[in-house]
């Protein structure tokens, strides 16, 4: 082969760019991956060990039997866009708020999300008490507009109850129960709305299907031993046209914790509403179902007007007025709206002003046993 410059170049080319992608480029994604991790830890450090679970699992860890939340008090949590895979927006808001979440919460879907042990203990072992929003539905294929994403016939109630998913429902009851914590399973929530593949009114459901493909769900689970699972029935507060309360409610003997979803800022809300405005009717109509301990599994406040931080400081000063009201979990991402309180200094500081109050110190670890009674 006849030698000439321009080879020579392409020879010195294919030699750069392959030490690039085989050598350079990993060691600098292998670099970002190491700092990453490092500023979650910096921010969250690992504060509980996760002990080896014994035979019999479903226990939780250590000899003290302290009640989370202690009494009078209330946490405050977060969720997040990255969940278990990814706790960089938990490390960013502890690092600008100040506070450890002493409740995660995060998403898993029927169709892609297996049971994955570390991932959870990674949480638990932060001192923050893991908290499955679980989602009988293949949310990558969810319909853009709201009145489309419940339709996925392969994951109507009546497939849950004729035992369809079981082998899967198994797998993560064993899971749960070999863990040495509490964590709490938020299953199938917002079910009085329309947009969800689980709700009575989309999908082909009928009347009855979600209590009894709830109860079906909860039994497995209690077989598999997982004593050490918090029931958590979770609908959102209560508009015109919402299945009513009363005809999805599995009953006490199936649910620990009630939950509410609500939004300063989502379709129909988007004037100003305070805290009590948003929740203190729904609170009352759950109050004539159960008196189980009630928890603001989803909330979030727009900025679109410059009053994000008003909400948050006028949520902090209304929350000492519901008792009842044991936590509250903020919805820390991006979806549609930005939620985040870390994307505005105004939110930050109203937020840091509220939660330095004593109530919401109560910490959270593997040891602590779940308050199910007020």
């Amino acid at each position: 082969m006849r030698f000439t410059v321009t080879r020579l170049l392409a020879t010195v080319l294919a030699v750069v760019l392959g030490g690039y992608v085989f050598v350079v480029g990993p060691h600098l994604a292998g670099e970002r991956e190491r700092r990453r991790e490092a500023a979650i830890d910096a921010a969250l450090p690992p504060t509980a060990s996760i002990e080896p679970t014994p035979a019999g699992g479903g226990r939780a860890a250590g000899s003290g039997h302290r009640v989370f939340p202690a009494r009078g008090d209330s946490f405050v949590g977060i969720m997040t866009a990255g969940g278990v895979h990814d706790l960089t927006e938990a490390a960013r808001f502890t690092r600008r708020t100040g506070h450890r979440p002493q409740v995660y919460e995060f998403s898993q879907d029927w169709a892609h999300d297996r049971f994955d042990a570390d991932l959870i203990d990674n949480v638990a072992r932060r001192g923050m008490m893991p908290l499955l929003a679980w989602e009988p539905w293949d949310h990558r294929a969810a319909g853009a507009a709201a009145q489309l994403r419940g339709d996925q016939p392969a994951y109507r109630l009546a497939r849950i109850i004729d035992g369809t998913y079981d082998p899967y429902l198994r797998s993560w009851a064993r899971g749960i129960a070999s863990l040495r914590y509490t964590v709490g399973i938020r299953l199938a929530h917002e079910m009085n709305g329309y947009w969800y593949p689980w709700c009575e009114q989309s999908n082909g459901n009928h009347r009855g299907e979600y209590v009894r493909a709830w109860r079906h769900v909860h039994d497995l689970f209690v077989r598999a031993g997982a004593s050490n699972a918090i029931w958590v029935w979770s609908p959102n507060v209560g508009y015109r046209n919402a299945t009513p309360f009363e005809r999805l409610y599995p009953g006490d003997a199936y649910v620990d914790w009630v939950g509410l979803s609500g939004y300063y800022g989502t379709v129909g809300k988007e004037s100003y509403q305070s805290f009590d405005q948003l929740f203190s009717d729904s609170e009352k109509r759950l109050r004539r179902l159960t008196v189980k301990p009630l928890v603001i599994t989803e909330v979030g406040a727009t900025d679109a007007d410059g009053r994000k931080a008003e909400w948050i400081a006028d949520m902090f000063r209304s929350l000492p007025r519901h008792p009842a009201i044991i936590g509250v979990i903020w919805y820390e991402a991006v979806k549609v709206i930005d939620w985040r309180i870390t994307t505005s200094a105004g939110s930050v500081r109203a937020f840091t002003s509220g939660i330095s109050a004593p109530r919401y110190r109560t910490p959270w670890t593997p040891g602590t046993e779940p308050r199910r009674r007020l």
